[in-house]
């Protein structure tokens, strides 16, 4: 019996537009009226994440920044994974010297050096996830980063690195230019401490290597006594992958690569056809 279901939002629980649709919003709801814990786990930030649930109307707790923080229902902060300031720095240095444009997460919310940039980043997760959508209504609607407050400016992101306050979660690196952020990878390889991964065919994601989906979702079960044995996973993208490889139940989207179909059990319908409320549905 199902007993947790974690889903991804980008791609996943989320359509082009993204939004949560009424059907998978329905789901969500009569799951949790059954006793079901649902868990949104995402690269985004909590409060990203939390703006498009509070648009939906819906309230789960949400493992955040590829598991870098998670955070209860109440938006209590129950765990965290930073990125040691010294790391910080030295992945930073390494990204810039590759001329890769790329944003730092932190437990204070998302910043960018480039507003214009922030939202292409996001308009790339979502084509990525959407290829068919209308490039011109995503941009639109990923503005609301900028306009919303969603993402912060910062000149420099020293002031980020010197803050005693601000704890680094995660570094996100995009490019269009082929081989580019191969090599940032690359160059990222010998730092043992960092987890490198992608959420679009354009980006990558660093975060603490025990900042992962799986990990942060094995934690999440084990504090709330739920086997995962009795754990569903929702996802789309090879950030999903740790998550979807620790549930008993694994669901790729029907819109999800090849890669990430071949590792699950089920495949549902694509997130413009409301996949996750299906696969709910499915297992309640």
């Amino acid at each position: 019996m199902i007993k947790c279901i974690a889903t991804d939002m980008d791609g996943t629980l989320l359509n082009s537009m993204q939004e949560i649709t009424e059907e998978n919003k329905q789901a969500i709801l009569k799951a949790q009226s059954q006793g079901v814990e649902v868990v949104v786990a995402t690269g985004r930030s909590y409060r990203e994440a939390t703006y498009v649930l509070n648009a939906a109307g819906l309230t789960c707790p949400v493992i955040c920044v590829n598991g870098a923080e998670v955070r209860s229902k109440e938006g209590e902060v129950i765990s965290a994974h930073p990125i040691p300031k010294q790391l910080a720095r030295k992945t930073a240095a390494k990204l810039a010297a590759k001329d890769v444009y790329f944003e730092v997460y932190t437990n204070q919310g998302a910043y960018t050096m480039d507003s214009d940039k922030a939202v292409s980043t996001l308009v790339d997760i979502v084509m990525s996830a959407n290829p068919d959508a209308d490039r011109d209504v995503i941009t639109y609607a990923a503005g609301a980063r900028v306009r919303d407050g969603l993402i912060h400016m910062v000149e420099d992101y020293e002031r980020l690195f010197a803050n005693d306050d601000v704890m680094i979660y995660k570094f996100l690196a995009f490019s269009f230019e082929d081989g580019k952020l191969e090599e940032a990878s690359e160059s990222l390889r010998g730092f043992d401490e960092l987890e490198i991964t992608k959420s679009g065919i354009e980006n990558i994601e660093i975060t603490h290597k025990n900042a992962q989906k799986g990990i942060a979702l094995e934690a999440f079960t084990k504090a709330k006594e739920i086997d995962l044995a009795d754990t569903m996973a929702i996802g789309d993208n090879f950030n999903d992958i740790s998550m979807l490889e620790k549930a008993c139940r694994a669901v790729a989207m029907g819109n999800a690569s090849f890669e990430i179909k071949a590792l699950c059990d089920v495949i549902t319908d694509t997130n413009e056809e409301s996949g996750v409320g299906k696969a709910i549905l499915e297992v309640l």
